[in-house]
């Protein structure tokens, strides 16, 4: 279906609200999306902190979206990125980093309490939705990865969100790297979000002040960001640390681009917030060491669109899409 059509015949703006529902906290973003918007027009953002799950979640949802939606016109739908393995009836069924998310009809407790028509995917895939509205026409094959709590992705082929027979198509965080690795809390051991996922690099960041490799009054948190800012400085041992992080994301994504030759990988999640330092050193580490992989042309590696906004952003165009609000390409 077409979008909403003014009394003068051109196809007016269209709010969406999205909201992102990770391991720590709720982020919410209000779109626009149409009316000469080539992407998703960002309006506000917002964001809570959430147990990731039962009520407590439920609540930080509402709160966020009720706050959204008293921005001018009324929005006409929301959509909700769930971090987890999340099937075709939009609920999650297994969830590492988001327990309290599993079986529960997120989007249906959500509508009942809006009164507004709700839709809900994985966290990841709605990344790459957002990520593929940014880059369409030219771009059909995308793959987005997303490096937060734990590591999801979303593939798009020919134009189309690939979700497999269950739905849970597209999760990498937990393809084994390491047999012998760190027990991850899906059950296996050496998955690479235990080596590549935002949580994990702060458990390095921590580890390297806490045996004085690095200087808390240079790393002032356990953020990606503070860490590429003090590597950028030179700081003393901040480099080892982003080099390790770096060449850990660098695999999985080579692996990725191996087996579905995208044309573009978009990185998303919390540690996207560092910026195009990411893409530079990621890019150094795979031409370093996969550049068989990478072939000519290289695809592009891109932060997503709004970086760690992103999947909330997603999941506004996703849900305007499934409710027949946007034709695909908008």
């Amino acid at each position: 279906m077409m979008p909403v059509v003014s009394s003068s015949g051109e196809p007016s703006a269209t709010d969406l609200i999205g909201v992102d529902v990770g391991g720590t906290k709720v982020l919410g973003t209000r779109v626009r999306v149409g009316a000469g918007h080539s992407v998703p027009e960002v309006v506000q953002t917002l964001e809570a902190p959430s147990s990731a799950g039962g009520a407590a979640v439920l609540d930080a949802i509402v709160s966020v979206a009720e706050r959204l939606g008293r921005i001018g016109v009324p929005p006409a739908a929301i959509g909700l990125g769930l971090a987890g393995f999340v099937d075709d009836d939009g609920i999650v069924r297994v969830a590492p980093n988001a327990a309290g998310l599993v079986d529960l009809d997120v989007a249906g407790a959500v509508s009942a309490r809006l009164g507004l028509a709700c839709v809900a995917d994985n966290d990841a895939n709605c990344v790459a939705v957002a990520a593929h509205a940014a880059a369409q026409p030219e771009v059909g094959d995308l793959v987005s990865v997303t490096l937060g709590t734990g590591i999801g992705g979303g593939v798009i082929v020919g134009g189309d969100l690939v979700r497999g027979r269950r739905g849970w198509a597209g999760e990498p965080g937990h393809v084994v790297v390491d047999p012998d690795g760190p027990p991850c809390p899906c059950g296996q051991r050496g998955c690479w979000e235990r080596f590549a996922s935002g949580s994990a690099l702060a458990a390095s960041i921590a580890s390297a002040v806490s045996s004085g490799r690095v200087d808390r009054t240079e790393v002032p948190t356990d953020t990606a960001v503070d860490l590429f800012a003090a590597a950028a400085r030179g700081v003393p041992g901040a480099g080892p640390v982003v080099d390790a992080f770096t060449a850990w994301v660098a695999l999985g994504v080579a692996g990725l681009v191996a087996v579905l030759d995208p044309a573009v990988v978009a990185i998303g999640g919390g540690v996207s917030a560092v910026g195009q330092d990411l893409v530079d050193r990621v890019l150094a580490q795979m031409r370093a060491r996969h550049a068989v992989v990478l072939g000519e042309p290289a695809p592009r590696v891109v932060i997503a669109p709004g970086g760690p906004s992103a999947g909330a952003i997603g999941a506004a165009v996703l849900a305007g899409r499934r409710l027949g609000l946007l034709r695909a390409g908008a």
